[in-house]
């Protein structure tokens, strides 16, 4: 954290048809130096309200746009094939694949939530999954990790930076594609990738330092999701 060094963040167009933020009419970089190039002035807007909503410090932190952008820049822009092959590795166990022996209403609640989304990238991917119960491990179909890693590949930097935050957050790969096209809203996903956790929650009681990791997770699933929203304008 640094002091507040600056009065006004503001939005400015770039030459090159992309947009920045200013601090006092000085352009805003990413942490390794780079020019902070956004592809859209929605995105620059949040942005710069982000800068603006800081008080005597700086939190990084507090700033998710900011830190996935310059992920985008920094990260995805030197090291786009690892970032994209971290990503894709999560098809090959995904979450959504791997359901409970029992008792009855977990199976049926994983059936239920996760089971169209597999569907779905089936018919929109072309990427079928094998199902499995318990922890032996599914070997999926060599086609649909291709399939599944050709999504990613289409995307931008950008777009990878918030996928691969949202793929860690859901810990399923299949989810976090159906989140970012639309399939499904912020609330259901957070509700499908923390549906195990929620039952052993009703069943167990809750803890504090699983529900603040529930609550974090939650946190970076919202601003990946709005992330991806921002991007596409």
């Amino acid at each position: 954290m640094t002091k507040r060094f600056y009065k006004d963040a503001s939005v400015v167009a770039m030459g090159d048809g992309g947009f920045g933020v200013a601090l006092d009419g000085r352009p805003v970089g990413t942490p390794a130096g780079a020019a902070l190039r956004l592809p859209t002035a929605g995105l620059a807007d949040a942005i710069a309200e982000e800068w603006a909503a800081q008080e005597k410090l700086v939190r990084p932190h507090s700033m998710p746009m900011m830190r996935l952008a310059a992920a985008a820049i920094d990260r995805v822009g030197r090291e786009r094939d690892a970032v994209v092959g971290q990503i894709a590795a999560y098809g090959g166990s995904d979450l959504l694949c791997y359901r409970a022996c029992g008792p009855g209403e977990l199976v049926r609640r994983q059936a239920e939530t996760w089971q169209p989304l597999l569907d779905w990238a089936e018919e929109a991917l072309g990427a079928p999954l094998a199902v499995t119960t318990g922890v032996t491990h599914a070997a999926q179909p060599p086609e649909s990790l291709s399939a599944l890693a050709a999504r990613l590949e289409a995307m931008d930097d950008f777009q990878i930076a918030a996928q691969s935050q949202l793929t860690a957050a859901c810990g399923s790969l299949v989810l976090s594609l159906a989140a970012a096209a639309g399939r499904i809203g912020v609330e259901e996903t957070i509700a499908a990738s923390q549906l195990d956790e929620e039952w052993q929650a009703e069943i167990w009681g809750r803890d504090k330092d699983a529900e603040d990791r529930r609550t974090a997770l939650a946190a970076e699933i919202t601003s990946a999701i709005r992330f991806l929203e921002l991007v596409r304008g």
